[in-house]
């Protein structure tokens, strides 16, 4: 009876706030009111007067709306404001109640924009925190101007902070300072353990006020807090002193500024503890700091800038870099052209990772410093040294707990790094002297930077980390416009140098580079890079390569292939052979060479002579995945082709997934697919791509009921994006709903008007 009584007893609470709100509101319509030339609207429903007061005092009654029962607390939540909507979030789940709803609205109300990520949006709730964030920061939104955004019992900054997990600062800084000033310490304690991905957009030059309080910023979210993540992208001119900076911090260098004041938390994780081994003149804030091998490279690297600069510059600062143990840390710096900006590919942007414990005990900095140094080649003498741990933000979470000196050794330092500019010789060259002993550093990015021939220095770069005792680089992407090597000789190098990697990505967009301009002289392609040299066995898992115009040697890619016998993806975009039987020697070569290959990517190929390759590869058993995208399957002899492909799929049972997107299927080619699932089938293919390929709702339709007639049971996914659907709305919606008992369909409202060349095509 304990519980009836208790809602009796909130209800009867409820009523009481109900009958009040109702006698103010009634004394207030007594009074004369205008006319209106709509009439006079209807007066507010009881229970929304009673929430609206509940909702003007949460302050007193916040405690008493929590124990409300469900469905009165249902009727109160789309009347709060952000502030007691996001603390009342885990009260309403375990009632059985979803605020999601409610936080989308508030977007589309508020925001006003279509969110990045539309459908990957999990917590809108925290989407819409994130963003209020960012708008309160750079003053993009008035929280005064809307009753649901303003609560003078909360900051808005550090109220919705916990939420942040991406942060974009642009322009002149704006936001840096605001972040590190005395005023916002708690909501930049707050970020060091929630951010993970700090994205520079936009710069512009800043002054020197700018660049110490962004200097201080990094340090916090970097060296001290959660960030895994730092990207500059849509910087047309880059400022050589701001990239340097952002780039040495990211890679843990740390240099105080000209009369900065010593770091608290750096303070902390050194008290009360001896300095390690080595470690005790290079401490911060040490009175004699050592001039090292991290500092001479520190040097070198602002060498390189013009001596009109380095008249300006302060006396330097003996500069310490972050080793904090990693399981995973990226560095990736990519560049966008027009198209790419506007819809970028997830591997030319993203290289994140997911953390991971660590196998084995981490070992102190001493130790791993003399391994490094006694494993290491001569030259990498030059290069800078393990010095300092660095300790993270308080109550993040994941971070350790042991107790002593060996508990900062444990911390793990996750990172990954994008820039969008062209990268100068100054920017290269600093990449270049950090990478080469960046040993902890997992997937490096290279997107549109304008290398030309610095990538020689990259290669060398590369090579010598390799050879660095504890190298972890298990992923690499690299994309340009040019490059100084042909594709498939640049590839057999990089996978010369780095023979321990696991993903490749490599894309030119032509042929050469030959009207770029020179770098220095001694910048030539080096002497061992040779197209005879044989490949060793490598570690590749997955392939992904994007060619230039032209045909490529089907010989060199093969060469490749062979010595990456632990491939499991392949992807081959743009690919041009000299003739169908060099695709079929490369298709031999997966086959005899590629036992462990199960996923097979072709796109923007033109295959319409190479249907008996194709049929050959939807024989071969071991792969699971296959994807022909606006490969012109279609266009020669469907009649005949359609039924022999078929045939070969319904003998293939290991095959799961198959994508044929822009191949020009037609209704035709989709009635003779459906049979793939036809009773005397042994297909077990469960994922079916048939976007862009002029289908009919009529075709959909007749698609839907073979599959009912043979009662195949769910196959799972069918996606059917920019079809012509729209030409029959209704037969559409009753294909659909027909496909959905079957599978599960994604789809889209498409015009089909733009696809009048197709139309016209298969006429």
């Amino acid at each position: 009876m304990a519980a009836p009584e208790a809602w009796r007893a909130r209800s009867c609470w409820f009523c009481e706030v109900a009958a009040a709100t109702t006698m103010e509101a009634t004394s207030r319509e007594a009074a004369p009111a205008k006319s209106s030339a709509s009439g006079p609207s209807a007066p507010p429903a009881l229970f929304e007067l009673c929430g609206r007061a509940v909702s003007a005092h949460m302050g007193v009654l916040e405690s008493g709306v929590w124990a409300l029962p469900g469905p009165i607390l249902q009727s109160i939540l789309p009347l709060l404001n952000i502030y007691y909507l996001e603390r009342i979030e885990e009260t309403a789940l375990k009632k059985g109640l979803s605020t999601q709803a409610i936080w989308r609205r508030l977007w589309d109300e508020l925001m006003k924009t279509r969110p990045s990520g539309l459908e990957s949006v999990t917590c809108w709730r925290a989407k819409f925190m994130e963003a209020f964030f960012s708008h309160v920061l750079r003053g993009t939104i008035d929280v005064s101007s809307d009753k649901r955004l303003c609560d003078q019992r909360f900051s808005p900054l550090l109220h919705s902070s916990r939420h942040v997990r991406q942060l974009t600062i642009c322009n002149m800084l704006q936001g840096a300072t605001e972040l590190v000033a005395e005023p916002n310490r708690r909501v930049l304690e707050t970020l060091a353990s929630s951010l993970h991905t700090l994205k520079f957009r936009h710069l512009l030059f800043s002054d020197v006020a700018a660049q110490q309080s962004l200097r201080q910023l990094l340090h916090q979210l970097i060296h001290h807090g959660a960030v895994s993540q730092v990207s500059l992208y849509s910087w047309p001119v880059p400022e050589s002193a701001l990239f340097i900076l952002i780039l040495t911090m990211s890679a843990g260098f740390w240099q105080p500024g000209p009369g900065s004041l010593p770091c608290r938390l750096c303070g902390e994780a050194s008290r009360g503890r001896a300095p390690l081994r080595d470690e005790g003149s290079l401490l911060l804030g040490s009175r004699r700091p050592r001039r090292d091998a991290a500092e001479r490279c520190a040097a070198a690297l602002m060498a390189t800038r013009r001596k009109s600069e380095v008249k300006q510059m302060p006396r330097a600062v003996p500069t310490t870099r972050v080793t904090r143990r990693s399981t995973q840390e990226s560095l990736a710096i990519g560049g966008t052209d027009s198209k790419r900006e506007l819809y970028p590919p997830a591997t030319s942007y993203e290289a994140s990772g997911t953390k991971q414990p660590s196998s084995a005990p981490a070992a102190t900095s001493s130790a791993s410093s003399s391994t490094s140094s006694k494993r290491a080649p001569a030259s990498s003498a030059s290069q800078p040294k393990p010095l300092k741990r660095f300790k993270r933000a308080a109550g993040k979470k994941g971070a350790r707990t042991r107790q002593g000196s060996a508990a900062e050794s444990e911390d793990l330092y996750d990172f990954v790094f994008i820039v969008a500019v062209p990268l100068s010789t100054e920017a290269a060259l600093t990449l270049c002297h950090l990478l080469s002993s960046w040993v902890s550093l997992e997937s490096l990015t290279l997107s549109y930077n304008g290398l030309g021939s610095n990538i020689f220095r990259l290669l060398d770069s590369l090579r010598a980390l390799s050879g660095q005792a504890g190298c972890r680089l298990r992923a690499l992407h690299l994309s340009d416009l040019f490059s100084p090597l042909p594709i498939l000789e640049l590839t057999r190098a990089i996978v010369r140098a780095l023979p321990l990697l696991r993903v490749l990505s490599i894309r030119v967009d032509h042929p050469s580079q030959r009207d770029n301009p020179a770098v220095p002289e001694n910048a030539g392609p080096p002497s061992h890079i040779s197209g005879d040299e044989e490949i060793p066995e490598n570690c590749l898992e997955q392939l992904e390569m994007g060619f230039p115009r032209g045909a490529q040697p089907a010989p060199l890619l093969c060469s490749v292939l062979k010595a990456s016998g632990s491939l499991q993806q392949l992807s081959l975009d743009s690919a041009t052979f000299a003739s169908p039987q060099d695709f079929g020697l490369v298709l031999q070569t997966l086959k005899e060479y590629n036992l462990s290959l199960k996923r097979l990517s072709f796109h923007d190929m033109n295959l319409a002579d190479c249907q008996s390759e194709v049929l050959f590869l939807l024989q071969n058993l071991t792969l699971q995945e296959i994807t022909f995208s606006f490969c012109r399957l279609f266009e020669k002899r469907p009649a005949q082709f359609l039924p022999e492909m078929v045939a070969a799929m319904k003998g293939n049972s290991t095959l799961k997934g198959l994508r044929l997107p822009g191949n020009r299927l037609g209704n035709a080619g989709l009635l003779a697919l459906a049979d793939v699932f036809s009773e005397d089938s042994s297909s077990s293919l469960c994922q079916l791509d048939i976007s862009s390929n002029c289908i009919k709702p009529d075709g959909l339709l007749e698609f839907a009921k073979r599959l009912e007639r043979w009662g195949r049971g769910a196959f799972g996914h069918l996606r059917l994006f920019q079809n012509w659907l729209d030409q029959d709305a209704v037969t559409a919606r009753e294909a659909i709903r027909r496909l959905r008992a079957t599978c599960h369909v994604v789809s889209d409202s498409w015009d089909s008007s733009q696809a009048f060349a197709d139309y016209v095509s298969t006429m």
